[in-house]
């Protein structure tokens, strides 16, 4: 039997239809069939993992989907590299084949690469068609997989091609984190943290209390972590669902970040790991604006290196380096760099005042 222990509501009405969702939280969810037939209801399956998580948890799921009308399996290669045309092809392919309908149901196994794919897919199929994401890693648990966000990358950029199309369920089973690599989990930890250090301050503390109990995958304490991680979000996306205002406030330590990413070559460092370095790299220009008071930087540091995340920009990779990467990210506006700094710890504000002296101080410091 399944244990439910949280639901969460996304709430994003529109005037002529509600087009909010559950986030589910609980354990052994993966293995209810029952759960499942009520999600499915008689619909035909694309059921979309990759060739690491697949062979963990697709065959639970798919017997809990039973004797569904018609299930497509398909398997792609693992990585952030794999998040490209060719990747999407393949789902749209697999879906096309077998001769699905509008009607059917992208289901997302894996990790936030696999939840940006489908949920992208499911956005072209057919001129849109429904998709639930069931997340497997941390950072995918509190971030990707909520929100609708998806889309691929490109060589010029990362998530330069996508769509906004949101799930109708995000099913997070905390026995799959039992299996994530400690590199994966460290890394999902990046952005817990940044929902403390850019909404609340009081979550932002009790985390660098709880630094031995979340790496030791204590099950109570994840679960907070990941609801309240949830909570920040969902809350967020329904103020601002297609980021014109405080959604863009998410994107804190990822302007660095997607540049980190780029320039090492994608799924070189994590995502997580690239982000956790922006948000260093962020909060030390936030202090050298007089915004933020040191201290926050050195207790980030602290939690950064307690948990295995990188604490600084690769040593190879300079200001002008950063700068250069940065101009083709998605979130230039206008042609200029839209950065997210603190205003304090718990509050974040968006600027496009950053200079190269201020990059080259943050790397420096």
């Amino acid at each position: 039997m399944s244990d439910i222990l949280h639901t969460l509501e996304v709430q994003l009405p529109l005037p002529e239809v509600d087009r909010s969702y559950p986030i589910i939280i609980g354990r052994a969810l993966l293995s209810d069939g029952a759960f499942w037939q009520s999600l499915i209801a008689g619909r035909g399956v694309i059921l979309v993992t990759d060739d690491q998580v697949g062979p963990l948890y697709a065959s639970t799921l798919k017997e809990s989907l039973g004797g569904v009308s018609q299930l497509t399996e398909v398997v792609l290669s693992a990585g952030e590299a794999r998040k490209d045309m060719a990747s999407l092809e393949t789902i749209l392919d697999a879906a096309l084949k077998d001769r699905h309908e509008r009607g059917s149901l992208f289901v997302a196994l894996g990790g936030g690469v696999v939840g940006d794919m489908t949920g992208f897919a499911a956005s072209c199929f057919l001129r849109g068609a429904d998709f639930i994401q069931v997340p497997t890693t941390l950072l995918a648990q509190v971030d990707s997989s909520v929100g609708g966000k998806t889309g691929i990358n490109h060589a010029m950029g990362k998530n330069l091609i996508g769509a906004f199309h949101q799930p109708t369920q995000v099913v997070i089973d905390l026995d799959t984190l039992a299996s994530l690599p400690e590199r994966e989990f460290a890394a999902g930890l990046a952005e817990v943290i940044k929902y403390g250090l850019i909404r609340d301050a009081d979550f932002f503390e009790w985390l660098l209390a709880q630094v031995g109990a979340l790496t030791a995958r204590d099950g109570d304490t994840l679960a907070y972590a990941i609801q309240r991680s949830c909570e920040i979000k969902a809350s967020v996306v329904a103020e601002d669902e297609r980021e014109g205002g405080v959604r863009a406030h998410l994107n804190f330590g990822h302007t660095f970040g997607h540049a980190i990413e780029r320039l090492q070559g994608y799924g070189e460092w994590l995502h997580g790991e690239a982000v956790a370095a922006g948000m260093v790299i962020a909060s030390q220009i936030s202090v050298l604006r007089g915004t933020l008071d040191a201290s926050i930087v050195e207790k980030l540091i602290a939690f950064n290196r307690a948990v295995g995340l990188p604490v600084e920009a690769p040593s190879s990779l300079s200001a002008s380096d950063l700068l250069q990467a940065m101009s083709s990210d998605k979130k230039v506006s206008s042609g200029k760099i839209r950065y997210i700094l603190l205003q304090g710890l718990g509050e974040a504000a968006v600027t496009e005042h950053v200079t190269t002296d201020d990059i080259v101080f943050a790397l420096s410091a």
